[in-house]
């Protein structure tokens, strides 16, 4: 079992972490059981540099390595521009295999924007345009639409998107054939489409802190680790080879629901068509989240689930399970000491989440058994995350909480 995230960024975007760097990476990547990383932000040109020195390349398999852990070549870029008379911005994934066809790739999009702005450059160039010029470059490339559902950013997003693949695409649909779904969507909800059927749907934590890598992430079975192989995994939709998905419970994506932020608002799609996707508060238009977009595109009921699906499992990060057992912030220095007792003394992270028994979790850590046993069997309690806000989770019923819905009863 290879546990893969290819989607990452580095220290060089915006709004995250100094500690995205590769040490760091290496090392939590290592505490999770991670086997395989994106590098992230292959586009700056500092952080191509670090690569370049941290990394041994392996030319053969197409990767590169440090410390056991493999990187593929990965970078997301903001494509705005104008499409049949409406603004357009999407992000999408640009992978490769070696770093002499990165210089190639950042040659071409430096002409479309400053590529030292940001890790995630802005380009003012179609995603039609882009696949279209990068095929020719690099034989070995391939593209990959990123969390297609987020609704300002993405190929399905309710504020500057497409309703189709082939809208955005138009001819060269055929070069696309993988699709991330994002952490404010989970497979279930993209097999309502029957347009997907034919797109392996892949996910990735988007991560813009070390501790962040694989809360979303794919299990392959691989013979060879390599970019080929995962290349080919992906567009055959090999059933064989992937074997499923590791993804947040999507409700606790941060544009699960709808909502208007400012004024603290929360809606369920069928309550924003009730009030003609206004805000109930000052008036305005709310952020149309996932699941409201999912709604409208959708040709299928909820629960159908397609011949050739790759399974998927809902997880919920170890340190939020810690937190919430300790009743205090998973950022707290106790969690993250606790964390790192785990991992270091019974097994990484998705081993523990995955595999290891109840029974001897319980042994010392019996709180936090209940924890994983009841994520294990989906019995938890959430509230939607909505306008860029992050969904919350509850495992373990607290007695205030219990006293609260009682006093509701009578």
């Amino acid at each position: 079992m290879i546990i893969a995230d290819l989607h990452i960024h580095s220290l060089y975007s915006r709004a995250t972490s100094r500690d995205m760097e590769i040490n760091k990476l290496v090392e939590y990547a290592k505490y999770k059981g991670i086997k395989i990383l994106g590098t992230g932000d292959f586009t700056h040109p500092e952080w191509l540099k670090e690569l370049k020195r941290e990394l041994k390349e392996i030319e053969e398999i197409g990767l590169c390595e440090k410390e056991g852990i493999y990187f593929i070549l990965q970078t997301e870029v903001s494509n705005i521009y104008q499409q049949d008379g409406k603004l357009r911005r999407i992000h999408n994934l640009i992978y490769t295999s070696s770093f002499e066809r990165v210089e190639k790739i950042n040659k071409f999009l430096f002409k479309y924007g400053d590529l030292a702005s940001d890790g995630r450059p802005t380009l003012n160039l179609s995603s039609y345009d882009m696949v279209n010029f990068l095929k020719d470059i690099d034989e070995d490339c391939f593209i990959v639409p990123a969390h297609i559902w987020t609704p300002h950013f993405s190929l399905f997003g309710s504020v500057a998107g497409f309703d189709s693949v082939e809208e955005c695409f138009l001819d060269l649909t055929n070069e696309i054939f993988a699709l991330e779904t994002g952490l404010s969507s989970d497979p279930k909800m993209n097999w309502r489409l029957s347009s997907l059927d034919n797109f392996t749907l892949i996910s990735n934590s988007d991560a813009h802190s070390p501790q962040k890598i694989g809360r979303e992430a794919n299990v392959f079975r691989l013979e060879n680790i390599s970019y080929y192989e995962i290349k080919e995994i992906l567009k055959n939709k090999n059933k064989e080879k992937f074997l499923f998905t590791i993804e947040f419970f999507p409700e606790e994506g941060k544009y699960h629901y709808d909502g208007h932020r400012n004024c603290n608002v929360r809606l369920s799609p069928k309550e924003s068509i009730m009030n003609n996707d206004l805000c109930p508060i000052c008036g305005k238009k709310v952020t149309i989240g996932v699941l409201h977009r999912v709604e409208l595109l959708a040709d299928r009921e909820e629960g159908y689930f397609p011949n050739n699906a790759i399974p998927f499992k809902n997880l919920i990060p170890l340190d939020e399970i810690i937190a919430e057992v300790l009743n205090v912030n998973k950022e707290s220095m106790v969690v993250k000491n606790l964390y790192l007792e785990m991992v270091k003394k019974i097994a990484p992270e998705f081993e523990i989440l995955l595999n290891v028994p109840i029974e001897e979790l319980q042994k010392n850590y019996p709180k936090i058994a209940e924890g994983i046993e009841k994520m294990r069997k989906g019995d938890i309690k959430i509230l939607p995350g909505y306008d860029g806000v992050f969904g919350e989770i509850r495992i373990l019923e607290r007695k205030e909480e219990k006293k609260e819905r009682q006093k509701t009863l009578f």
